[in-house]
């Protein structure tokens, strides 16, 4: 792990490296730096006027209000005019600067992002996006032999289900699915989970999604991994929205095996994930693709060819965004909004809020169905009423065990007047 002096050192280092180009830079406008009130994160999190002066730094379309920031996240401002100055840079400074510059600022880049997740450099790589990062942790996993099992749950993602099964096709090995229960609770989940395992002895590798994509349930996943671990499990997580949504570092999930976005809650340019891997799993994740790749290496796990040079170098301008607001009072800003409007419909009989209030098991994300409306057509028609008639934007979700639900993500140019309308419409709409 880097110490202090040494990451403020490359902080140094790569904010002079990025904005000394081989010929000059075009003028950008220059912000004053947001400064917060005083006050705990729960205190500033309902100050409107501090969070319109954020919501200020970005431009964001005024045809709908959107309740969709879960898809990726929108650039502020000052980031998308860093990404232009080097997209303008790597165009114009072409191959002498991807191949004598960049390697050398990517890896600084590198080093800001895993002191943000409190990773050390040498156990991440950058990936395009989590997805890509997490099927090559499952599909390169080298440990399981016919007859061991791996385990995932409904409410994981997809394209992570689709790779549990082809690994399960692949090597012979049992594929035993669940469903997390509805409503949760941290200890319903954790018993759910224990019960899981307990049937299953012969389970190697079990899937977690820390905050997934359909209701916004975070897991407990430190303490899950905890009953896994000394049962010999391996535990691969789907960290895609987790963080900059919420206070977080690897060391807080304690897994083996991460995915994780930078192009969601961390507003970098879309394109930009990592893969984590712990030293001691290295390797129970074969190379990719034939990679010649050192061994010891984390990147030789994950071949992506070329990459948008722009984009990785403009992660660090994200990060030092974020460090403007903080993360701890943007997590609160997010958990206010979404509590918002919660407290608006909770107590409305047609309105099933499918995630928990309680700390720690919910941020920003939230998935909501009306009572007996759980088929895809209800929901997709919930999402075109909301869009139609009230200009919300928000997604339909499916695979949920107990049925379909409308996702609802707010953002910081939200505001609390938004989630009141949203509160509204969701009311009238179930009234109808």
């Amino acid at each position: 792990m880097a110490t202090r002096r040494e990451f403020l050192k490359d902080t140094a280092l790569l904010g002079a490296a990025l904005t000394a180009p081989l010929a000059a830079a075009p003028a950008h406008r220059v912000r004053t730096p947001l400064a917060p009130p005083e006050g705990t994160p729960a205190q500033v999190a309902s100050d409107e006027a501090f969070w319109a002066r954020v919501a200020e730094q970005y431009r964001v379309t005024d045809a709908v209000t959107n309740f969709e920031a879960g898809y990726f996240g929108l650039m502020a401002t000052p980031v998308l005019e860093a990404y232009h100055r080097h997209v303008d840079r790597a165009n114009r400074d072409n191959s002498y600067f991807a191949r004598r510059e960049y390697p050398a600022l990517a890896q600084q880049v590198r080093a800001r992002v895993a002191a943000f997740i409190g990773a050390p450099p040498a156990t991440i790589t950058f990936s395009r996006n989590a997805t890509e990062a997490l099927q090559a942790l499952i599909g390169q996993y080298n440990r399981l032999r016919p007859g061991d099992t791996i385990v995932y749950a409904d409410l994981d993602y997809p394209a992570m289900q689709q790779s549990m099964q082809a690994l399960a096709a692949r090597t012979g090995a049992r594929l035993v699915t669940f469903d997390i229960p509805e409503p949760a609770s941290r200890q319903g989940v954790l018993d759910t989970y224990a019960r899981v395992l307990d049937a299953n002895p012969t389970t190697r590798l079990l899937l977690l999604t820390h905050c997934n994509n359909k209701t916004g349930l975070v897991l407990p996943v430190k303490d899950i991994a905890a009953l896994a671990r000394p049962r010999g499990i391996d535990i691969v997580c789907d960290a895609a929205h987790s963080f900059g949504q919420v206070p977080l570092t690897i060391a807080d999930l304690d897994a083996d095996f991460v995915g994780l976005n930078l192009h969601k809650w961390i507003g970098a340019p879309v394109g930009a994930g990592v893969m984590y891997i712990r030293p001691e799993k290295l390797a129970m994740i074969d190379r990719a693709h034939g990679d010649t790749g050192s061994l010891e290496s984390v990147e030789s796990r994950l071949h992506t060819g070329t990459m948008n040079f722009a984009t990785i170098l403009t992660v660090a301008d994200a990060l030092d965004f974020q460090a403007t607001i903080g993360i701890e009072r943007k997590a609160a800003r997010l958990r206010y909004l979404r509590d918002r409007w919660v407290a608006g419909v909770r107590g409305v009989p047609a309105i099933n809020v499918l995630t928990p209030d309680a700390p720690g098991m919910v941020g920003a994300i939230t998935g909501v169905r009306l009572q007996g409306r759980g088929t895809r057509e209800a929901n997709q028609a919930v999402v075109r009423t909301l869009h139609d008639d009230y200009r919300l934007f928000t997604q339909w979700r499916t695979g949920l065990a107990k049925g379909d639900c409308v996702r609802i993500t707010p953002a910081l140019y939200n505001s609390a007047a938004d989630a009141d309308r949203l509160a509204g419409a969701l009311r009238t709409i179930a009234s109808a």
